[in-house]
């Protein structure tokens, strides 16, 4: 069954998920319109370092994060200049690891997003004098509601079923440290099948509803009059 330190994995879990998505959201949406609109040479470049959590081994990620966030990395030594101290083993370790390896489930729906609106409903807007913020906010914004579900369910969902990363940047401290994943993991190593039946059960359901949301809210959209 469900234990007290199950029930700790999955509030860490859900903490973590719904931090790293809102923190996305606010770094990938102009990312994702610059990528959109940008004719830059370093677009490519730029496209590519954002997918490549998608084709590394999450460990492979997760072992130069480590680096980076320890005591001799670029952002622990700056953690530690501020006097925050380590970020390897914390929280704050696990949100910037999942912030890098979720950003291709944020940034690449909202670009897509963002490129089949184009600019001519900007043009048309800005021949009604509506300053930038406006147009971005009363015009952009609806028209890529779709895309902000589809990038929010999918960034929030990542998150919650990511194993290696969080892993190797985290470990397995319990009440800390431990998310979901790990805790499955522990349970099967303990030969507890029980506990990792339920949380493996739970966490494969909650995974189907939210991917079942995207594609009926899509395919709802697909459906209406223009």
């Amino acid at each position: 069954m469900i234990s007290d330190n199950d029930l700790q994995a999955l509030w860490i879990t859900l903490q973590l998920a719904t931090l790293t998505t809102l923190i996305l959201l606010l770094l990938g949406t102009p990312l994702a319109w610059w990528l959109a609109h940008s004719r830059a040479r370093i677009k490519p470049v730029i496209e590519a370092i954002i997918a490549l959590p998608l084709v590394l081994p999450p460990t492979v990620l997760g072992f130069y994060l480590l680096l980076a966030l320890g005591p001799q990395g670029i952002f622990g030594q700056t953690s530690q200049a501020l006097g925050l101290g380590s970020l390897a083993f914390t929280f704050s370790g696990l949100v910037i690891g999942s912030v890098f390896y979720s950003l291709p489930f944020v940034v690449q729906p909202l670009q897509n997003t963002f490129s089949a609106i184009g600019r001519r409903p900007l043009e048309v807007a800005a021949t009604l004098r509506a300053t930038a913020l406006d147009r971005f906010f009363s015009v952009i914004l609806p028209l890529a509601r779709s895309g902000f579900i589809t990038a929010t369910i999918l960034g929030f969902a990542h998150t919650v079923g990511e194993f290696g990363v969080v892993l190797m940047i985290g470990g397995n401290i319990p009440g800390e440290t431990q998310v979901l994943s790990i805790a499955i993991y522990d349970h099967v190593e303990a030969v507890d099948y029980v506990s990792a039946h339920w949380l493996a059960g739970g966490l494969l359901l909650a995974s189907f509803i939210m991917l079942l949301l995207v594609y009926r809210y899509n395919r709802r959209l697909q459906v209406l009059p223009s």
